[in-house]
């Protein structure tokens, strides 16, 4: 007895952890998952980041440049130089080769930069902050595709949820009807025919059945997948009402991302623009340089060490590139023409987008209504053929041609429902609005 207790105990408690593992998730439950897991989002995130560290490594280039360097060097032949003998008092006219240095020498320098006056660092630190616009920009692209995604394949599972409802309720039907013919079948009331008439229509929707549960099981693995949850763990999602706009929002404002976009590209371009012409200016640098050297020559016992330090100014000027910073500013501003006319399609573009969805979501709509009040029509029709079929009146055609406008009239609502889901959710995307 206290073993079949014990048992029992196991077995509720694992009961309860395997429901418990399943998560019931509406869609701002997803969305939200999916804006901390997807890892395309993050991604986005982590090229923003990037784009922050890179900055900071710009930055640090203007700051003093410290560098050390050593030379060992072996004289294996000590070069020489040719001089006067007069300078030594000699005879004019008379040249003497004399060589200078001994055969080990091992030089160390330290120098010190400083950058004064760059051309291209105030250009390269204005192009990184307008970066920073772009890559958050694409960021929030990003963010948008994923939610598009994710209510996407919520929207489809709760279509293919509702349509498994609907062939549930066929199969039940259908088998009950069946039970009824073999039983009058048994009578001799009936020929065979007309009971494989209906055993065809249940194997068809046993068919129609194990197909959707494979399209389900495909669309449940996306959903984990772009929400970022392990595959093996078990979801369940909180039923959505098939009525219309049930995502739309009075407050909603848009957000024309791209446009944003391509106006960061142009602030890009019209930067490059200023770091071509910045480019005719000198750059200059301060420096300083301590060296150290130290001579051997071993066969006389001979080492010393000498030490020098300057300090100086250095100017680089590129006077003529050879036309090739002219050539570059008239790329520069073809380019800057391109983008004008990429903003004003893509104005156009999105100005068509937002219309032509907000069009499509009023026809939608009433297309769901007329499907639900064609399948209301259809099941009138469907139980008063069974009521007829019962009392003789009709024939099994004409039960499975009623079951067949219902099974039509379900699948009309259901793909009316996703259609107007659709519908909602490219205009929330054209608005880049989808949260």
């Amino acid at each position: 007895m206290r073993k079949s207790l014990l048992y029992a105990g196991l077995f509720l408690v694992l009961v309860h952890q395997n429901s418990s593992r399943a998560q019931v998730l509406d869609l701002q439950s997803c969305l939200r998952m999916a804006d901390t897991a997807n890892l395309q989002i993050r991604n986005a995130n982590l090229d923003v980041l990037i784009n922050e560290r890179q900055r900071e490594a710009y930055l640090a280039a203007r700051m003093p440049q410290l560098n050390f360097n050593a030379d060992y060097k072996y004289n294996a032949i000590i070069p020489g130089q040719v001089i006067p003998a007069s300078a030594f008092g000699g005879p004019a006219g008379v040249y003497n080769t004399v060589k200078f240095g001994v055969p080990f020498i091992l030089s160390n320098n330290l120098q010190l930069t400083q950058i004064l006056f760059n051309s291209q660092v105030n250009y390269g630190l204005a192009a990184l902050k307008i970066n920073s616009e772009i890559v958050g920009t694409q960021r929030d692209i990003a963010i948008q595709e994923v939610r598009y995604q994710v209510s996407n394949t919520f929207f489809v599972l709760q279509g293919i949820y509702q349509q498994l409802r609907f062939i549930d309720s066929n199969i039940v039907n259908t088998r009950s009807i069946l039970k009824n013919m073999e039983a009058t079948l048994a009578q001799g009331l009936i020929i065979p025919t007309e009971v494989d008439k209906i055993k065809i229509n249940e194997l068809s929707l046993m068919n129609a059945k194990s197909n959707l549960l494979a399209t389900k099981d495909q669309m449940e693995y996306l959903l984990k997948i772009l929400i970022g949850i392990p595959s093996n763990s078990s979801i369940q999602l909180a039923a959505d009402a098939m009525v219309q706009k049930t995502i739309l929002k009075e407050t909603n404002t848009p957000v024309l991302l791209p446009l944003n976009l391509l106006e960061s590209q142009r602030k890009m371009n019209e930067e490059e623009g200023k770091g071509i012409r910045m480019s005719y200016l000198p750059n200059l640098n301060f420096y300083g340089i301590y060296n150290y050297n130290i001579n051997l020559k071993p066969e006389d016992d001979f080492r010393t060490g000498i030490s020098g330090a300057f300090i100086g100014l250095r100017l680089d000027w590129n006077i003529f590139s050879g036309m090739e910073r002219v050539n570059k500013a008239k790329i520069n501003q073809l380019t800057l023409q391109k983008i004008d006319n990429q903003y004003e399609l893509l104005n156009q573009q999105l100005d068509y987008a937002m219309n032509a969805s907000k069009r499509q979501i009023t026809v939608k709509a009433e297309s769901l209504e007329v499907s639900k009040e064609q399948l209301r029509l259809a099941e009138n029709v469907h139980s008063n053929a069974q009521m007829k079929y019962k009392e003789g009146m009709i024939s099994s055609n004409d039960l499975i041609m009623a079951e067949s406008g219902l099974e039509q009239a379900q699948s009309n609502v259901v793909s009316a429902y996703i259609q107007l889901r659709q519908a909602e959710l490219e205009y929330l995307k054209s608005i880049g609005n989808i949260k």
